[in-house]
């Protein structure tokens, strides 16, 4: 999406960020379409403007972070979405990763249970043309059952462990992709193979802030 404050500099800086990203193994070529289009810095702060085409994670306030780029690649291209499917995000955060998303054609519900970062990202996606992205303000950990079921799922903070509400709204066929661990999180990816029956797979370690419960007003 052309938004009026990205400029043909952001452009190249974008597309040396997607050149890194690849070197680093994404090989999903519409994740890295995506990462390419999507204007990252307009997520920052903007102290943190100048580092927006870094491949790193940057504080965005409320003790919350933008994720690396590398991560959020990594964990798109794990969800295996197409055009259509219904993504449910747990933590929205900066509304990158929502944004990311959007970008591959998938219809994207985000929960986010900071008020304050909620109502910040929620402008913020409005003026930079994500008005598409549909936003909650809640606890991540129960998901939005009135919305379910979601072909995949998607968790960016760190879980203790997999939260059992959010295993019964994903539709059966469907993919769940989440960090878990205490200290340091493996990054899991669940899939869905009858009502009763789940599939996991490991995918290396990670480090996101922790999925907390409760909603912050």
């Amino acid at each position: 999406m052309l938004n009026a404050n990205d400029s043909f500099r952001h452009i190249g800086l974008r597309n040396r960020l997607v050149k890194e990203v690849e070197k680093k193994g994404i090989t999903s070529k519409s994740v890295l379409e995506a990462i390419g289009r999507v204007p990252r810095h307009l997520f920052m702060d903007p102290s943190f403007v100048h580092l927006a085409y870094q491949d790193k994670a940057f504080p965005i306030g409320q003790g919350q972070t933008i994720s690396q780029p590398y991560t959020v690649a990594f964990q798109s291209s794990l969800l295996e979405v197409f055009p259509g499917c219904k993504v449910l995000e747990i933590g929205t955060g900066s509304g990158y990763q929502a944004a990311v998303l959007a970008e591959m054609g998938v219809e994207v519900y985000s929960v986010e249970r900071q008020r304050k970062l909620y109502e910040k990202t929620q402008t913020l996606l409005r003026k930079t043309g994500y008005k598409e992205i549909r936003l909650f303000l809640g606890d991540g950990n129960l998901g939005l059952p009135d919305e379910a079921p979601f072909d995949r799922i998607i968790v960016t903070a760190g879980a203790e462990s997999v939260p059992a509400g959010l295993l019964v709204q994903l539709a059966v066929g469907g993919i769940m992709v989440l960090p878990v661990g205490v200290k340091s999180q493996t990054m899991i990816r669940i899939k869905r193979l009858s009502e009763d029956d789940f599939e996991q797979e490991k995918f290396g370690d990670f480090a996101f802030v922790p999925l907390l419960k409760g909603i912050v007003k």
